[in-house]
């Protein structure tokens, strides 16, 4: 028998839907990749993704109230958009959405770009592991717990 308590908990608080509801938006994530990879000014994120501007705005000012991106001024009346440490969280993320859209939604020209490990010079293959074994971690070999 489903206890009906730990379902409606389960729902209630459920940490994928939440993140989605802040950052699963199309528009939010590609803002988020390009800060990834050293875009800072609006003007850069409208000419990289061609976002119409209220649109932009309005993702900007999300990330900000949510404490993803702040506001660093640069010049007199200029700001930019730096990523916060729960920003830069989300990089694995974002890599593992990458790997998986090359590997499973492929441009048929080959990935746009591929990331290099700095302290190796490999190409960088990231997977999720365990903190304590090293373990990749699979929906295969993990259980959820109530929490």
């Amino acid at each position: 028998m489903i206890d009906s308590d730990a379902l409606d908990r389960r729902f209630r608080g459920e940490s994928v839907g939440r993140a989605l509801d802040l950052v699963g938006e199309r528009w939010t994530l590609l803002i988020l990749r390009e800060a990834f990879f050293g875009v800072r000014r609006y003007g850069q994120f409208v000419r990289n993704l061609n976002v119409p501007r209220p649109t932009l705005s309005a993702r900007l000012k999300t990330l900000v109230e949510a404490g993803l991106l702040h506001r660093v001024p640069y010049a007199e009346d200029r700001e930019e958009y730096r990523l916060t440490e729960a920003g830069l969280e989300l990089f694995p993320a974002i890599v593992i959405l990458m790997k998986w859209g090359d590997a499973h939604v492929p441009d048929p020209d080959g990935p746009p770009f591929v990331l290099e490990h700095s302290s190796c010079g490999k190409p960088a293959d990231a997977f999720l592991a365990c903190r304590c074994c090293g373990e990749e971690i699979t929906a295969h070999n993990v259980t959820a717990h109530p929490g």
